[in-house]
């Protein structure tokens, strides 16, 4: 059966509007390369509607309305949301899938993932209210002083295509909770669920303007967006090119951001582990999301002594992944995202052969699929410290190998990179495993596993994978500003200056 995708409009200020210039983007399903609708594409014009109706909600009856109200009322909008997206679950994960091209069970976790996200955040929101004016312990009995948690106010979203919906709610749900309003910009190449929770928000009547919804091209409505002199925060999650070219623009009017940025990450495994249970997770770990994924443990660091027995495993799995389209039952693998990043995968293949690199397996079109953006699984070896597919981010299906003899050896490779955002570390010496996760500079380490992702812990990197956490507690705090408040108690005067005389 066909799957409808609903011609939708911006959302602003809780009702669809037409962009001004009136102008779409087509959506491409990346599997058979055939346009299935189109969303609107939002310019300055649009941006500046939809933080405009953002100070509104903001400001609305003092506040009362949303930014001052209780954690409470926020948190019952958040969990009407989830429910909504829970009932409507199968229908937003093929949405999911004919979009951006991820396999539907993976769609239909990711979803299971949101409602879990907003149910998560209401249940801060409630805590919050809670923690207003805690106390701070003071050296002088003549002060009491408490701190008062406040939204940061209007919140600039801006999200990646290989989780639409997930990485939009990682934003959303917490800038709810901590009474911001927010206009999420989602990226141009998958933003149909997005515009969907527009619809889902409308149905349970969220106050208009707390959360916009502008879809359109990043030079056009993304940058319009980041400029705003009245946006009060931007959390933005995508490339390092662009997350600098944001960083740029925030710093000219002194404006805090949240940066999710690229990775290269490492996945080091040493000799004495299981080889087929090993071989699994650094499957899942490259190739997981169409191997689109900011975390990819794209760099195996193998040791040398079970390097030839470990990536003969590691092709024999790679090489039984189901290929097909998303929305076949037992994909395990769909297409990449668009034509250009198609193309972008294929072109880092051919400069790794080109530079003397081997392909062992994929790298290529897989011959059963004479449509869509498919790359097989691929896993190269004979790679240098300076390959380009030692040193960048694909974003895609790719796996390089290098070979190491010594502890220290492994943790000088993994750390020779500009990134710093996933690493894994495979051995069954765990006090290895915990020397190696202080040693290795990444905002996460996976030990015996990788990609695991959960709600309750913080998500983010360093170096040129960005600052700033989401998700847990953490991704709260984001969105909230600390104000300090000092009374003095006493009845005595302060003393520091000799009054004037008295008449």
């Amino acid at each position: 059966m066909a799957i409808t995708v609903s011609s939708r409009q911006l959302f602003i200020d809780g009702e669809w509007r037409v962009p001004i210039l009136n102008k779409r983007i087509p959506n491409i399903n990346p599997s058979t390369e055939n346009i299935i609708g189109d969303i609107p594409a939002a310019t300055k014009e649009d941006v500046d509607l939809a933080v405009d109706a953002a100070k509104r909600a903001i400001s609305r009856n003092n506040g009362r309305d949303w930014s001052a109200a209780s954690g409470s009322l926020r948190a019952r909008y958040l969990r009407a949301i989830a429910a909504k997206i829970k009932e409507k679950k199968n229908e937003l994960g093929k949405l999911e899938s004919i979009d951006c091209g991820k396999p539907l069970e993976e769609a239909l976790a990711d979803l299971d993932d949101v409602v879990a996200c907003f149910e998560y955040y209401a249940g801060l929101a409630e805590e919050l209210d809670s923690k207003q004016k805690a106390p701070i312990s003071l050296p002088m009995d003549t002060f009491k002083s408490y701190i008062l948690k406040e939204p940061i106010g209007v919140v600039a979203l801006i999200t990646p295509w290989n989780y639409p919906f997930l990485m939009a709610t990682w934003k959303i749900a917490p800038a709810l909770a901590a009474g911001c309003a927010a206009i999420l910009k989602p990226s141009e190449l998958a933003s149909v669920t997005c515009l969907e929770l527009g619809e889902i928000c409308k149905e349970i009547g969220l106050p208009h303007g707390v959360l916009n919804i502008v879809t359109g091209l990043g030079h056009e409505a993304g940058a319009s967006l980041a400029s705003h002199p009245d946006v009060d925060k931007i959390s933005f999650t995508g490339s390092s090119a662009t997350g600098s070219k944001i960083m740029t623009t925030a710093a000219q009017l002194v404006k805090p951001v949240s940066l999710e940025l690229g990775g290269k990450s490492p996945i080091v495994v040493f000799e004495d582990v299981d080889l087929d249970k090993v071989a699994e997770w650094t499957v899942f770990g490259c190739f997981f999301t169409n191997g689109q994924i900011c975390s990819a443990t794209s760099r195996l660091i193998v040791h040398e002594s079970i390097a030839v027995e470990f990536v003969d495993k590691l092709v024999k799995w790679a090489e039984n992944i189901k290929i097909s389209d998303p929305l076949e039952e037992g994909c395990r693998l769909g297409p990449i995202v668009s034509e250009a990043q198609y193309k972008k995968v294929l072109n880092c293949i051919s400069s790794a052969k080109s530079e003397g690199a081997t392909i062992l397996t994929g790298g290529r079109r897989p011959e059963h699929l004479k449509k869509g953006y498919f790359v097989e699984p691929t896993i190269i070896t004979d790679v240098t410290t300076s390959m380009q597919i030692w040193r960048e981010e694909v974003f895609g299906p790719v796996l390089a190998v290098k070979t190491f003899s010594t502890e220290e050896e492994a943790i000088n490779l993994a750390n020779d990179t500009h990134y710093g955002l996933g690493s894994a570390v495979m051995s069954n010496d765990l006090e290895r495993c915990e020397r190696l996760s202080k040693a290795i500079q990444a905002g996460i380490v996976w030990i015996n596993c990788a990609q695991p992702s959960f709600i309750q812990a913080p998500w983010g990197g360093i170096k040129r994978s960005g600052f700033g956490r989401e998700l847990g507690e953490w991704g709260l705090e984001n969105y909230l500003s600390v104000k300090q408040v000092t009374r003095y108690t006493s009845d005595e005067p302060w003393g520091w200056y000799q009054p004037p005389s008295k008449l």
